[in-house]
């Protein structure tokens, strides 16, 4: 009698479904994304260049520190509290603003702070300095950033809302929908001239 012989197993066609399968899981599959603050670098200054002298009360301290405690002008605060307090800086216009090519801007006779004489001069003058431990969440941080994005959000929102009957974030989406539109141009760079976005970021302290 003769023997049988088992048939051979084609594993050719269950290869080529595996990459099949593993291409498909490629293309399907979401990964996370860090999320992040959108930031502008400053151009590179020339050698020459003399940074321009600071007053005191023209810096908003905002510190961070390995507990993810703030702190703002020295003193203890809440996040959710920062927003306010970053607008009443921003927005105090308690002297004048810069001078451009011999010429001083005056005063900011758009700002509806309290005009204080120990807070800043002017918007296009007030600079938010940020300190932040290596210990600090990054979470905590960028909760601290977008408060203070929030802050200059509304400014610019109210001042468009002035001038022109829209908020800026309107003005903003019109101008990317219809980039050659020079009168929407013009307002945007208007909206953000007068609420200059100015935060600073220092080196992170080590509370080693």
């Amino acid at each position: 009698m003769a023997r049988r012989e088992n048939p051979e197993i084609n594993a050719g066609s269950m290869a080529d479904i595996a990459f099949l399968l593993l291409i498909f899981f490629l293309v399907t599959t979401t990964m996370n994304v860090d999320s992040g603050v959108s930031k502008k670098l400053a151009e590179k200054p020339p050698k020459d260049y003399v940074p321009p002298i600071i007053k005191k009360k023209n810096i908003f301290e905002v510190n961070l520190n390995f507990k993810n405690e703030l702190q703002v002008e020295g003193e203890r605060m809440e996040i959710k509290d920062l927003k306010e307090a970053a607008k009443a800086f921003i927005d105090n216009g308690g002297g004048v603003g810069k001078i451009v090519e011999g010429v001083v801007s005056g005063p900011c006779d758009y700002c509806k702070g309290e005009r204080l004489d120990e807070s800043s001069d002017h918007p296009n003058k007030a600079v938010i300095s940020v300190l932040s431990d290596r210990g600090t969440e990054y979470g905590v941080y960028l909760k601290v950033q977008n408060e203070l994005l929030r802050a200059y959000s509304e400014l610019r929102n109210r001042l468009a809302k002035e001038r022109y009957g829209v908020t800026y974030t309107e003005l903003e989406e019109a101008y990317k929908n219809a980039r050659d539109n020079e009168s929407l141009k013009r307002k945007v760079e208007d909206i953000k001239k007068a609420y200059p976005q100015i935060i600073s970021d220092a080196e992170p302290t080590s509370a080693n």
